[in-house]
């Protein structure tokens, strides 16, 4: 948990009043019986930022929980299943606009189960491998359905403007996944833990992998105190993100593609281990 806020009465040098929040929580429950192996995390954070006479909105939202189980057939490989379900909060908004929402929970919402391999030597590392995988898309708001929104199928039209077909609302794909996890103390009281997903639809534009890489490195204060850097990569060519110019001092969205997403977050973390 990390918190900011900063106030200025005539101040000469200038500057802003301005207040921010994080909150980053990852849980763990892993259990392991004879051949039988189960492991369970679920990831959240969400944060707010507001900036002098801005209206108070979020600056990070995640929600993630996975399960993965696992039965032993040799030395360091499972035949394992894997769920993972992923979403947000809130409402998000494309600022200074803050009357439209561009995202909401569950949409977009992700889901995906696989079936493969697991190879996991020991606990600080996890390579799992499914040719398998089922990935399903939620967007449970119409209105982004209709606009094609994180690659659904948008809503049809006939020549006079009237809607005649609501855009779907989930969009259903079969592939390949590969799913790398580490996590281990590289120096005394610093760790890493990193996780990356590819993923590729067999029936569109398979060589266009879905990218998603979480990072966490972790520095020690004592038992309960530390100081977290997260980071996440993502790339879905689904996903199209607006492209602005500034046309006349005037920033002005010109169209929409991929593009590689990129978060970054510090804070201070309030650490309990069960």
């Amino acid at each position: 948990m990390s918190f900011s806020q900063v106030s200025l009465t005539n101040w000469s040098a200038g500057g802003e009043n301005s207040l921010s929040g994080t909150t980053l929580v990852n849980l763990f429950a892993n259990s392991k019986k004879g051949k039988h192996s189960w492991d369970n995390a679920l990831d959240m954070g969400y944060g707010f930022l507001k900036s002098g006479n801005d209206v108070l909105h979020k600056s990070d939202d995640k929600m993630e929980l996975s399960s993965k189980y696992g039965y032993t057939t040799s030395k360091h490989w499972n035949i394992a299943a894997l769920v993972n379900f992923k979403s947000q909060f809130a409402p998000g908004y494309n600022f200074p606009n803050d009357s439209d929402a561009i995202s909401d929970f569950l949409a977009p919402g992700y889901l995906l189960i696989a079936l493969g391999m697991d190879y996991k030597p020991n606990d600080n590392f996890s390579f799992f491998i499914s040719p398998l995988t089922g990935k399903i898309t939620f967007v449970n708001n119409q209105e982004l359905a209709d606009a094609g929104a994180y690659g659904v199928e948008r809503a049809e039209y006939d020549t006079a403007g009237v809607k005649i077909k609501d855009g779907k609302k989930i969009r259903s794909e079969f592939g390949a996944l590969i799913s790398m996890k580490i996590q281990k103390e590289i120096f005394k009281n610093i760790s890493v833990s990193t996780k990356v997903d590819l993923f590729s639809n067999y029936a569109h534009n398979p060589g266009n992998i879905d990218v998603n890489w979480d990072f966490l490195l972790t520095l020690k204060v004592n038992d309960h105190i530390s100081a977290t850097i997260t980071t996440t990569l993502i790339y879905d060519d689904d996903i199209l993100v607006p492209l602005y110019s500034d046309i006349n001092g005037v920033r002005t969205q010109t169209g929409a593609g991929p593009r590689t997403q990129f978060k970054e977050v510090l804070g201070i973390a309030i650490t309990y281990k069960l």
